[in-house]
């Protein structure tokens, strides 16, 4: 988990990854988030390391380890997500169905799941076809929590596009994608005034 979190206002959660660290996935997140920061927005990042630390989902269980906590805890405080998954064999992995099972324990909530929230969505692939059927069943889980997916979403062939440590991409046109899901975030919760 890697971020800043300020207090009040807007908070953006960003959640994906892989187990490998430094995954496509994960730095497609990172980057996404780094223009909202930009943007004066906080946002917290659980990536792949922080999603394999997240025990197998048990519904109703009485008692959550620290690392699940803190998941629900910023869940509970975003105003806005951003949800990243490899395809694995035609949709989402494991990794990250078990961390989105685990925002059910805020079903009781006065502002239950995603509810009302914007939704940015990002697909990466070893190739081109899986991208669209990830996006797809995280467009239906975002409906199913009650968020709004952002109208477009990032598909990222991780087969050709490749980024570094310091948040490059040798694709520009990867990036411009990651800027348009973080503007449309950013215009969700703070929108301009009609004139």
């Amino acid at each position: 988990m890697a971020g800043a979190e300020g207090t009040g206002g807007d908070f953006v959660v960003g959640i994906g990854g892989t187990t490998l660290p430094g995954s496509s996935t994960e730095r497609a997140v990172a980057h996404t988030l780094s223009v909202i920061e930009a943007a004066g927005i906080p946002t917290v990042m659980f990536d792949g390391a922080a999603l394999a630390r997240l025990p197998l989902y048990v519904p109703g269980a009485s008692d959550r380890t620290p690392e699940e906590q803190a998941f629900v805890a910023a869940i509970r405080r975003a105003t806005g997500v951003v949800i990243a998954s490899p395809g694995y064999h035609g949709s989402i992995s494991g990794l990250v169905k078990n961390a989105l099972d685990l925002v059910e324990e805020t079903s009781g909530d006065a502002r239950p799941y995603f509810a009302g929230m914007p939704v940015g969505l990002m697909a990466t692939a070893y190739g081109w076809q899986a991208t669209g059927s990830t996006i797809a069943a995280l467009r239906s889980i975002a409906h199913a929590l009650r968020g709004w997916p952002t109208p477009f979403a990032a598909a990222i062939n991780s087969q050709a596009t490749r980024f570094d440590a310091d948040g490059g991409c040798n694709d520009p046109a990867v990036l411009r994608q990651l800027g348009i899901i973080a503007d449309q975030m950013i215009g969700f919760l703070r929108p301009s005034p009609r004139r």
